[in-house]
């Protein structure tokens, strides 16, 4: 267990939630927005608190293409920027994707988005609120 971890959200992912509540309260399933919430306060926190990295490193993923390599060296230089010799990682949840960041004592989650999106949004992560 890691003591004195702080999990923060920041303002892309409440973003992301806020968006993943609208679509489902029109599609008439608010229930599973209601899941999301249950999983992600009664597993995903849990156990990120107690094994900070679990989720799969973002970073390691098999780049396919010149433009994902492009990206994935410029979001490397921007964690390097912030000096704090953070990770970025993914957990995989039932239904959704989660990214999230530790730098020392603090997680934070940055993004979600369901498995079957393609990707996540880079730009909108590092925009301030």
């Amino acid at each position: 267990m890691t003591a004195g971890l702080r999990i923060q959200l920041t303002a892309n992912f409440e973003r992301n939630l806020e968006t993943i509540e609208a679509f489902l309260t029109e599609a008439e399933a608010a229930q599973a927005f209601d899941a999301l919430l249950d999983e992600l306060m009664g597993t995903v926190i849990p156990n990120l608190e107690r094994f900070p990295g679990m989720g799969r490193l973002f970073l390691e993923r098999p780049v396919r293409s010149v433009e994902v390599a492009n990206e994935l060296s410029r979001l490397t230089q921007q964690l390097a920027a912030l000096g704090q010799d953070g990770k970025l990682r993914e957990y995989v949840m039932t239904h959704h994707l989660l990214l999230y960041a530790r730098f020392k004592e603090d997680l934070f989650f940055l993004s979600i988005r369901h498995q079957r999106q393609l990707s996540f949004d880079f730009e909108a992560l590092w925009l301030q609120p």
